[in-house]
């Protein structure tokens, strides 16, 4: 019998798209942390929507009564922290490829938040996306704009739709791809724009091996930036969660420090004979953690000076260094170093284009010879 079967009376005012271990170890384990201090907050339906059958296992073990495991593990200012954690916020679970009726009575009485997380590709356009009526191979804001417009129709009650993929403005990106599907129905495309919250967000945390069948292993540090919005209010109260005014301060920090920092160490790490295998046993190395406090304070710390945030900058590289010194997370360079071409544009040539936008003309040859040399392979 299907889990969702089970609890079929259970109200789930969460929806959620996507099963991924991170979505396991930060949003949903977040709803469970609120849940047991008594917020009214969850519970949560987790949705499958690849249709994938190898699955179905991490779909029941998802919503099992006991729960599922996750177990923190790492660094929080010096001390160490290494505890696991039963979720129990997933009450249901169901595939868009079986139980699509059942996900749009969900959709239309009982939803209130739609978090998604699904993956590098899942914003893509695919070839079914303007078929008026339910296929399996749409893409999700295709899927979701079905379910959308099944709610409108059935009720047009105002919720919140709260995108966690890694895209820029993943809010306005999303709402974008939706109102594309729409049609021409003037009070529909109203009510997506005017009724609908569509909050831009920027997630964080690293979640760096799974426990079978559902559950993971992740470090302390745990963030949720949504950008603030009229209306807005968070599914619970967390203070992984933070609302701001301007989600670019935040991108900022997570791009050109933490994933910069990274993207170095790759660099370095390639070109290193019998090097370690994971970021903690790298820096274990005196000389490259030294050489990476150096390249933070000569070449990365003076733009944010000149952008006036000097002071946060400096928190987030001490987080940032103690993050990759968690000697407990498997953190495997070969996984960091996967496109790193691409990886090198965005965060190290981006990082150049942004600090001379805020006035930092300061050298910096290390990373201007990380760019030189991805130059050279191509």
């Amino acid at each position: 019998m299907n889990q969702s079967n089970l609890t079929s009376d259970v109200r789930t005012p969460i929806v959620q798209f996507g099963t991924s271990r991170f979505l396991q170890a930060h949003a949903d384990l977040m709803v469970d942390e609120a849940r047991r201090e008594g917020q009214a907050t969850g519970p949560i339906t987790v949705v499958q929507s690849s249709g994938d059958p190898a699955r179905a296992t991490r779909l029941a073990a998802l919503a099992a009564p006991e729960g599922y495991p996750v177990r923190i593990r790492g660094l929080d200012r010096g001390l160490i922290v290494d505890r696991t954690q039963q979720v129990c916020s997933v009450r249901k679970t169901l595939s868009t490829a079986s139980e699509w009726a059942q996900l749009v009575g969900i959709m239309c009485n009982d939803a209130e938040y739609i978090l998604s997380n699904t993956g590098d590709r899942g914003f893509e356009s695919q070839p079914a996306d303007s078929k008026a009526v339910f296929d399996q191979t749409m893409s999700y804001p295709a899927k979701l704009q079905l379910l959308l417009r099944a709610r409108f129709e059935a009720n047009a009650t105002p919720l919140t739709v709260m995108p966690m993929e890694l895209v820029v403005r993943n809010g306005d990106v999303l709402k974008s791809r939706v109102l594309e599907l729409a049609g021409d129905d003037p009070v529909y495309r109203d009510w997506l724009m005017s009724d609908v919250i569509w909050a831009n967000s920027l997630v964080d945390r690293i979640v760096s091996e799974p426990i079978e069948p559902a559950g993971a292993v992740a470090e302390p540090y745990a963030l949720w930036a949504i950008e603030d919005a009229d209306g807005l209010v968070p599914p619970c109260r967390h203070p992984a969660i933070q609302i701001v005014d301007d989600l670019d301060a935040i991108a900022a920090l997570k791009l050109f420090i933490l994933n910069l920092g990274h993207t170095w160490l790759v660099d370095r790490w390639s070109r290193m004979e019998d090097a370690p295998s994971t970021v903690s046993g790298l820096l274990d190395i005196q000389a490259v953690l030294d050489d990476l406090r150096d390249v933070y304070a000569v070449e990365v710390m003076p733009a944010f000076d000149a952008a006036g945030m000097g002071s946060d900058a400096h928190a987030y590289v001490d987080t940032t260094i103690e993050r990759y010194c968690n000697p407990f997370l498997d953190h495997k360079l070969d996984d960091i170093a996967q496109n790193h071409a691409a990886k090198v544009e965005r965060r190290i040539a981006g990082f150049l284009t942004w600090a001379a936008s805020k006035g930092d003309q300061s050298e910096k040859p290390r990373l201007r010879a990380m760019i030189e040399q991805e130059l050279q392979n191509v």
